[in-house]
């Protein structure tokens, strides 16, 4: 009996899939914020309680107030960094500027990939087509997967976020396959695993934190590592016919 690949090319989310953004995205902040205070010293003093987590407010208000007008990352953060200049009187005379590109290269100077991250994507690549699709501004060349992907999709250029099933047609569209040839793989039930599969695609949830998969959500194939995926994925591509 002929046996026959129903998978041809898989796709990742990136943030806390293939890299840990969450501490990334903090870590940067944090330096941002020493290097505001170097520049302005009084701010220290006269705001103690800016911190991270007021940052991240700060940009989590400007990207509801931007929604469905905006969808460059770079662009929100960095009226997020005027924001919070006003927020604490001063003036920006380019302050948010190099804060938002001091920010932007401590990020990337200090990518935290999974330990699981290159040896999965090294042994899936001679089987697969590898493919990119997140709602954020990670970029792979800068994380050091430059050349893995054969498609890379950033919602953010088409004004168009997951779980919206239209940026899965144009991820589709860029490898060139059909969705039931195509697997998603990230750590959202919603965004990457759900959405996939109402787009046509199958889907592979990334569960690394062992949290409970509520009744809703019906995943092709449940993993904690991406040491599983090379196994999981052989076993949802390969059917007899």
């Amino acid at each position: 009996m002929q046996r026959v690949r129903s998978i041809e090319a898989i796709f990742f989310d990136g943030d806390q899939t293939l890299w840990d953004f969450e501490t990334m995205m903090r870590r940067a902040l944090a330096a941002t914020l020493a290097e505001l205070h170097r520049l302005r010293p009084e701010v220290a003093r006269e705001h103690p309680d800016l911190d991270v987590d007021s940052l991240i407010a700060d940009r989590e208000e400007v990207a509801a107030e931007l929604r469905g007008r905006e969808s460059n990352l770079e662009r929100i953060r960095l009226v997020a960094f005027r924001r919070t200049l006003s927020r604490c009187g001063l003036e920006d005379n380019g302050l948010a500027d190099h804060l938002n590109t001091y920010y932007l290269e401590h990020r990337f100077s200090n990518v935290l990939l999974y330990p699981d991250t290159v040896a999965a994507l090294t042994s899936l690549r001679a089987d697969y087509r590898l493919g990119f699709l997140s709602n954020g501004n990670s970029y792979p060349d800068r994380c050091g997967l430059d050349g893995i992907f054969t498609a890379v999709v950033f919602a953010q250029d088409h004004g168009i976020s997951k779980p919206d099933r239209r940026i899965f047609d144009i991820a589709a569209a860029q490898i060139g396959l059909p969705p039931e040839r195509l697997v998603m793989v990230g750590d959202s039930l919603t965004k990457d695993v759900t959405a996939a599969q109402e787009a046509g695609w199958r889907g592979i949830w990334l569960n690394r934190t062992a949290a409970p998969c509520p009744d809703e959500h019906r995943p092709d194939a449940e993993i904690a590592t991406l040491e599983e995926l090379p196994a999981v994925v052989e076993s949802l591509a390969s059917r007899s016919v």
